[in-house]
């Protein structure tokens, strides 16, 4: 077994609010949808413990697991929305340019 390089402790607050509320959403949606731990499983081709994971919003499974449960029960549009355009496409031309004192190696007084 690979060795964890985190613990949930080491998870960003908001992430792991995130991860819960996929995971209570995707627990929730199932039920309403009469779908059992099983089917959905089977659909997703992970186990009943990665879907116990999923459930419980632990940051240990795949951002893809939860991506595909949210998707296979119909509410990944409402759960994850799009990114907008302006965060992802990008001028690659631009670089940004360091000020006259940022250029400088201030760090030579640091040692």
């Amino acid at each position: 077994m690979p060795k964890k390089l985190s613990t949930t402790i080491d998870w960003p607050t908001l992430v792991q609010e995130r991860l819960v509320m996929w995971g209570k959403c995707i627990h929730t949606q199932r039920l309403r949808q009469r779908i059992t731990g099983a089917d959905l499983c089977a659909r997703l081709g992970i186990s009943r413990a990665t879907l116990r994971r999923l459930e419980q919003g632990s940051p240990d499974a795949s951002t893809g697991a939860y991506l595909t449960a949210l998707l296979a029960l119909g509410v990944a549009d409402q759960a994850t929305p799009a990114l907008p355009p302006v965060l992802w496409q990008a001028d690659h031309g631009q670089r940004v340019k360091l000020s006259r004192q940022e250029q400088g190696n201030d760090d030579a007084d640091y040692f």
